[in-house]
């Protein structure tokens, strides 16, 4: 799933199961889902083989403890920094979907409906009708990626100044 465009394949997978936003959620979280298996993956491969964890084991601590207590505080950061950037990638997903008539169907409001409804009215020379839900989409992703970023200096301990 990874080396294939998630776009494409949550507009595959919402095309095969209807235009409905329920089912453009479930196409975007399936695509989602890979990005959180690898990050997860490589998080826990590597705080596993830090020094604390051979001492919990050393210690008597049993796996439960050692992945609630020492394993997951490690892990949940990237994963809380990792989510901020989904959400900006599942608001253009939805408004791509959207756009494309495979999302939430009228009276159902959307951004990717709204641009595709101003098309019909470019020809006309009333341009700016697109630009206010693409102002959102854009303000939209800038805030939730610009989010994501702050939370990574702010949770990174590598980052954090000392003193």
């Amino acid at each position: 799933l990874l080396a294939f465009p998630a776009l494409v394949l949550a507009i595959a997978i919402t095309a095969a199961l209807g235009p409905k936003i329920e089912n453009a959620m479930i196409a975007i979280g399936i695509v989602a889902i890979p990005a959180y298996a690898r990050l997860t993956r490589g998080q826990v491969l590597a705080v596993r083989a830090r020094e604390f964890i051979v001492a919990a084991r050393t210690i008597g601590a049993s796996p439960l403890r050692i992945i609630l207590w020492h394993i997951f505080p490690n892990v949940v950061n990237s994963l809380i920094v990792q989510a901020t950037l989904s959400t900006a990638f599942a608001i253009l997903a939805e408004a791509a979907l959207s756009f494309l008539g495979l999302g939430p169907q009228p009276p159902d409001p959307s951004w990717g409906q709204d641009i595709n409804y101003s098309q019909r009215y470019l020809p006309n020379l009333k341009w700016w009708m697109s630009v206010g839900p693409g102002l959102a989409i854009f303000t939209a992703v800038f805030a939730f990626n610009f989010l994501g970023d702050a939370l990574r200096d702010a949770l990174d301990p590598r980052l954090r100044r000392s003193g």
